[in-house]
This record gives C-alpha cells, structure tokens and sequence, in this order.
C-alpha cells in the first residue's frame, strides 16, 4: 500500500513539474494557418497566353495586381468603351494598347500619387466575347461565338463544321462571306470553302462579326 502511495506521488509530482515548466506554446499548439503565397496562388486567375503585341479591346477580361497590395487587385472586364475601373485611381481608358502599355499607364496612375514604385501586372484572363453569323445550307445556321483561344477569328471551315456542317443539298463552293470594311460599308467576299478542304494548309479567316452564308446546289 506504501509502495502504491510512493508511486502515484511520484507520477503526480513528474506531471506538476512539467507544467510548471511548459510554455503556453508547448500547452496549446495551433494548427498552422496557410501561408499567404499559398492562399494568393489559390485566388490567382489563370492567365490566357495572349498573341504577341495583341491589342486590348472592349469587354477583354484582364487581372491588374500591384506586388504587396492585395487590396488593389482587380479581376473585371473592360466596359463597351474599352474602360477599367481600378481601386484609387477610378475609370483608365484600356482598349487599343498592348498589356505592357496598360502595365506601364497604370503603374505610372499608382506611382503619382498613391505607392513608391509600384510593381505592377496585368494580365489577359479572358478575350471579349466575338461572333459571328452562319446561314444557308448548313444543319445549324445561327450566331456563333468565336473559340476562346482564336481571338482574331477563326477558320471558315471550322466555323462551318461549328454550325453542323452542310446540308445535302449544300454548295461549298459558292459561299458568301459579308464584311464591314475600313470604311464602314460591308463588302462582300466569294469563298470557294470546296477548294479550301482540297489544299492543306490554306484557310480563309473569319472575322468577328461576318455573316456567312452557304448557298443552295443549283443541282
């Protein structure tokens, strides 16, 4: 009985020491939080690999971050007329300059006078939505959206084949392809989309906003 009183004396003395001589640290060991380049890599957008030189336009998706103020970070459209509007500084004018031209524009707006040397990034996420109009003798005529990675436009007989491709009684090569011109007036352009399919490597580019029309076989 006197060795069992020893005993747990001794278990009880062991244990009252090692509190008295743990930190609050060694007590209470949180859970590591995550770090915040992990946490800023979760929210980061995926950048689209844009042309060189491409030209910002009207309703392009882009990301603007200033390196150590994630309060500035911006993810949004530029609006109809090509304008972002950015924390501090309000509404920049973005369409028709190239991603390091609106890099160096909004990185000299912050650095007037809000941040010393501010380290700025912008980015395309996503391009402005572009379509264009299919009719005639194809399974599905309608008003298409330009692939996400052609920007630029899109081959004609890729866009035949996204609206179905043609019918029976379909005449590829008599295809119309409507045009607004420099000047503002539309043009109209003859494809023959069968010699097209018959040479590799040669295309006939669709621009956003045509409208291609697919004529009937006289046959």
């Amino acid at each position: 009985m006197n060795a069992l009183r020893l005993f747990s004396i001794s278990v009880l003395f062991s244990a009252t020491t090692l509190a008295q001589n743990a930190t609050p640290a060694d007590i209470v060991r949180p859970i590591a939080a995550p770090t915040d380049t992990s946490a800023r890599a979760a929210l980061t957008p995926t950048a689209l690999t844009a042309p060189t030189g491409y030209i910002l336009r009207p309703n392009d998706q882009v990301a603007v971050e200033v390196f150590g103020e994630d309060d500035l970070r911006t993810n949004t459209r530029l609006n109809g007329e090509g304008n972002l509007s950015l924390p501090l500084v309000g509404s920049v004018h973005l369409a028709g300059v190239t991603l390091a031209q609106a890099t160096s524009k909004i990185t000299e707006l912050y650095g007037r006078d809000y941040l010393v040397n501010p380290r700025v990034t912008v980015t395309l996420v996503g391009y402005a939505k572009r379509r264009f109009t299919i009719l005639g003798q194809v399974n599905r005529p309608g008003s298409y959206e330009m692939p996400e990675g052609s920007p630029d436009g899109v081959d004609l007989l890729e866009a035949i084949a996204m609206a179905g491709g043609y019918t029976r009684i379909a005449a590829p090569e008599r295809v119309s392809v409507r045009r607004r011109a420099g000047t503002g007036e539309d043009e109209i352009l003859r494809v023959d989309a069968k010699r097209l399919s018959k040479r590799g490597g040669e295309n006939f580019q669709e621009l956003p906003g045509d409208t291609v029309t697919v004529a009937e076989s006289l046959f």
